[in-house]
């Protein structure tokens, strides 16, 4: 029992800790794609954003999971998985707008240095999360928690976007790199956005992975 309250102490903590990562991200991100007119650091920084209201989300069902395991999702995590797949489907709308234009007027980056950096640090602490939250669930034996693990995973899918494309265009000055690199992040936001509903309309925690 002790060995279960504190797993559940620990899945908290790294819920807050990830609301909290995804705000500072979300910040250095988008000023610094704005700045450096990169579409893909921007849109990856809206979607921190909206992950912190997913995240938001989270934790209130580590705290529901650990008083009552086996209560059914309620309709405060509901809520926020149809607020956070509304953001979602309104981000993809608006990358997909923004790239085809970038690409239609040839548009290009001033640097696209900080993505490589905001990527890389983005996948050591989102992979180290992903480890964390597994170990934790399995402990737990907690499907909503692992879920959330596999969640988690496709943040690491979308800097990788973000790493190779700045990468690409950083190296080797490759043009509509940023434009196609910020389509590869709606692909990601769009599924997620979908999957928010389904789960909203539902009781199981599956998650695109």
């Amino acid at each position: 029992m002790d060995d279960h309250k504190r797993y559940y102490k620990v899945a908290f903590g790294l819920a807050v800790f990830t609301i909290l990562y995804n705000l500072a991200e979300g910040i250095l991100s988008t000023y610094l794609g704005f700045t450096d007119e990169s579409l893909v650091l921007f849109g990856f920084g809206t979607d921190s954003f909206i992950e912190v209201i997913s995240g938001l989300g989270i934790a209130h069902m580590v705290i529901r999971i650990r008083r009552n395991p086996g209560s059914k999702r309620d309709e405060f995590e509901r809520t926020a998985l149809r607020i956070t797949g509304f953001a979602f489907y309104i981000l993809v709308a608006g990358l997909v707008i923004t790239s085809c234009y970038n690409i239609w007027t040839g548009h290009q980056p001033i640097t696209t240095f900080w993505g490589v950096v905001i990527s890389g640090v983005s996948i050591l602490v989102m992979w180290a999360l992903v480890l964390w939250k597994r170990k934790v669930g399995k402990k737990l034996q907690s499907e909503p928690i692992l879920a959330d693990a596999n969640c988690t995973l496709v943040c690491v899918y979308m800097s990788v976007i973000l790493l190779v494309s700045s990468g690409l265009y950083a190296w080797f000055g490759l043009p509509y790199v940023d434009s196609i690199g910020t389509l590869g992040l709606s692909y990601f936001a769009f599924k997620e956005g979908r999957e928010c509903f389904e789960k909203a309309r539902s009781d199981r925690y599956c998650c695109c992975d």
